[in-house]
C-alpha cells in the first residue's frame, strides 16, 4: 500500500508533506504498490492509544464478556483509536478476576478492531473520600497478594494498578515490591503533597486523570498535583473533553509538566457513541446529557462520553493545544507509557501500520489498521 498526498506526522513530531509506504502490515521503506491511496492533503497520524477508558457504544469492559470486548474494539478502531488499555472499576475481587481472565482469553484469540495492549486497574485500592463514581462497598487496602492475582489472571495484561497511599500505612513497601511488575499509579486519592511525593519516590510513576478525584492544587497545599510536578518520571493523564478540566488549566499543566509527560485519555464509559439517556458505570446509575456523565445519586462527574479522538480534537480546537503536541499526547506518550513505543505510536519503518487520516477540520477521513483500510 502507498498513501500519497498526505501531511505525515514524523517521529520528530512535526508534519511534512510526504508518502507512506506499507508492506506486510508494517510501515516500510519499500511499499507493495498494488494499492495506492490519494490522501487528498489530509493529516496522516499514528493510530491513537487510549490507556484509560471503560467502554463505548453500549459496552463496558467490566461487562466481562467477549462480546463487550469485540464491540468496544470495533468502535474504538472505527474512531481511529487502534490500541486500547481499558480500565476496571472498583468491584468485588472475584468479579475483577473474571473480567481479567476474560480479557486474557480474548487477547489470545483472533480479533478485529483495536488491539488490546493492556489493562488499567483504577480500583479497588482507592480512597473512599475521593471515590468519585466508584462503589465504596468494594474499596479495600492495597495488598501484594491480591495484586499478584490480578496480574496472573490477566496473563500479564495488567499494566497499571492504582492506589491511594494515604489509606495504606505500608504503601511504600507495596510500591517498592510491585513497581518492577506493574506501573503503580496514584488514583482516586486524597493524599497530601508529602505522602504523594513519598509514593512517587518509592517508584510510583503514573497519575490517574490529573485534577479529578484528588485534592485541588493550592498555593499552600499543592497535594498530588504538586507532587506530580516535582517528580519528572511521572506521567499524568488528562481528560480533555471540555468538561472535566478548564482549558486554561490544561494549558497551565503543559507549562508545568511539559508535553512529554502528558497522556490524553478519554475515561469514556458505555455511553460514548450513544444518545443521551440513563446508563450504568461500575454498577451505579448515571445520566448522560450532551456528553456530560453524572451519577444519578448525587450529580458527581462519572467518566465521559467522548472518545479519545474527540478529546484530542477538543484539545486543539477549544484549548489551543498545537495539533503536533496533541497528537503526541494521544499516540507517542501513551505508547511510551505502556512500553510499546518500539511497536506502535509513530509512523516509522518496522512499526505496526496503524494510521489515521484527518481532514482540515480534524474529522476522521480514513483508518488503516495493520496495513488494511477499515474505514
Amino acid at each position: 500500500m502507498v498513501i500519497k498526498n498526505v501531511k505525515v506526522y514524523t517521529k520528530d513530531k512535526v508534519f511534512q508533506e510526504g508518502v507512506i509506504h506499507i508492506k506486510d502490515g508494517v510501515f516500510s521503506d519499500q511499499a507493495d504498490d498494488r494499492e495506492v491511496i490519494d490522501g487528498n492533503g489530509c493529516y496522516a497520524i499514528p493510530g491513537l492509544i487510549d490507556l484509560h477508558f471503560h467502554g463505548c457504544k453500549g459496552h463496558d469492559f467490566c461487562d466481562g464478556t467477549k462480546e463487550a470486548l469485540e464491540g468496544i474494539a470495533a468502535h474504538e478502531a472505527s474512531c481511529g483509536i487502534t490500541g486500547i488499555c481499558p480500565a476496571t472499576m472498583t468491584l468485588p475481587e472475584q468479579e475483577l478476576l473474571h473480567i481479567l481472565q476474560t480479557a486474557h482469553a480474548y487477547r489470545q484469540s483472533d480479533n478485529n478492531g483495536a488491539d488490546l495492549i493492556g489493562i488499567n486497574m483504577e480500583g479497588p485500592f482507592i480512597s473512599k473520600v475521593k471515590k468519585g463514581a466508584q462503589d465504596p462497598k468494594h474499596i479495600v487496602p492495597c495488598d501484594m497478594a491480591t495484586a499478584e492475582k490480578f496480574i496472573e489472571a490477566s496473563g500479564g495484561l495488567v499494566k497499571f494498578i492504582g492506589i491511594a497511599p494515604e489509606d495504606n500505612a505500608d504503601f511504600s513497601e507495596f510500591i517498592t515490591t510491585m513497581k518492577d511488575k506493574v506501573h503503580i499509579s496514584l488514583a482516586h486519592t486524597n493524599a497530601d503533597y508529602d505522602t504523594a511525593l513519598a509514593a512517587f519516590q518509592a517508584g510510583a510513576d503514573h497519575a490517574v486523570h490529573l485534577y479529578n478525584a484528588m485534592p485541588p492544587f493550592t498555593h499552600r497545599e499543592p497535594g498530588v498535583i504538586g507532587a506530580v510536578c516535582d517528580s519528572p518520571h511521572v506521567y499524568a493523564e488528562l481528560i480533555c473533553d471540555g468538561i472535566h478540566i478548564h482549558p486554561a488549566v490544561v494549558r497551565a499543566t503543559f507549562q508545568m509538566l511539559g508535553a512529554d509527560r502528558i497522556v490524553f485519555i478519554s475515561d469514556s464509559m458505555r455511553a460514548a457513541g450513544m444518545p443521551n439517556g440513563s446508563y450504568t458505570l461500575g454498577g451505579l446509575d448515571v445520566n448522560v446529557t450532551d456528553r456530560k456523565v453524572t451519577l444519578a445519586s448525587n450529580g458527581a462527574l462519572a467518566g465521559s462520553a467522548s472518545t479519545l479522538m474527540e478529546c484530542m480534537r477538543t484539545a486543539v480546537t477549544q484549548m489551543h493545544i498545537p495539533l503536533e503536541t496533541a497528537v503526541a499526547c494521544a499516540s507517542v506518550n501513551p505508547a511510551k507509557c505502556l512500553g510499546v513505543y518500539d511497536q506502535r505510536g509513530s509512523i516509522e519503518t518496522g512499526k505496526i501500520a496503524d494510521v489515521v487520516l484527518l481532514d482540515e477540520e480534524l474529522a476522521v477521513s480514513m483508518v488503516i489498521k495493520d496495513g488494511v483500510r477499515i474505514r
